[in-house]
């Protein structure tokens, strides 16, 4: 698929021109929904029903997300599911541990549409609320068949999971379903110059925090992804 570099609006989350809105009402980038629409069919072969949590977000509700678990009333959990008390946290570690889980608004590869974070309706009862937490997609989770049939078969159709394992900056999020056709050319086009500027126009919470370890920051969790094969 020829892309054409990716505009800062959209990759930052400011634009949305290039969205449709699925059935359930999710926004996704209008160049995937047939890749979309093929990964359903195949899983609907082998009785799994895969359902979108959530799909596209943009700035403003990334930074509403940001801003919650900054200040605390939204909790912030580390990689053995143990809720941190955030507010005895400051500097680089209240930062590194909100970004185990959350993106700096502006960085979220949920800006770009192409990002799905999924489950299999089929594996559990109609009013079931995913939690979208590792347990449930491993071993005897209700979502397990999904995790290892998305390892064979996900490649097929253009997808792969960019944190799929642990590699000291974003937890594995077994969920979390990138369109790579789409999604690396936006990876290689969010600079850190790019992201730089967005933050500079719009500020966030713990802005000058961000900005200061912002390098280090761009490379530990923006860019340090399980790569497409």
């Amino acid at each position: 698929m020829n892309m054409t570099t990716p505009a800062a609006e959209m990759l930052t989350g400011w634009s949305q021109d290039h969205l449709i809105t699925l059935a359930g009402g999710h926004l996704i980038h209008c160049k995937m929904q047939m890749a979309w629409q093929q990964l359903q069919q195949a899983a609907a072969a082998d009785d799994i029903e895969l359902k979108i949590v959530s799909a596209f977000r943009s700035f403003q509700r990334q930074a509403a997300i940001w801003q919650a678990k900054c200040e605390g009333s939204r909790p912030v959990y580390n990689l053995a599911q143990q809720q941190v008390p955030i507010s005895s946290l400051s500097g680089l570690a209240k930062l590194e541990a909100i970004m185990l889980y959350s993106a700096i608004p502006g960085a979220s590869r949920h800006h770009w549409g192409t990002e799905l974070d999924i489950y299999d309706a089929a594996a559990v009862p109609k009013n079931y609320q995913p939690q979208l937490i590792p347990n449930e997609y491993q071993d005897a989770g209700p979502f397990a068949k999904l995790s290892q049939w998305l390892n064979s078969e996900a490649s097929k159709y253009g997808f792969f999971r960019p944190y799929q394992f642990y590699r000291g900056g974003v937890a594995a999020e077994p969920w979390h379903l990138s369109y790579a056709p789409i999604a690396n050319s936006c990876m290689r086009a969010l600079s850190l110059d790019t992201l730089h500027q967005c933050l500079l126009q719009h500020p966030i919470a713990e802005q000058q925090t961000v900005l200061a370890n912002l390098k280090q920051l761009y490379q530990c969790y923006v860019i340090n992804i399980c790569e497409d094969t």
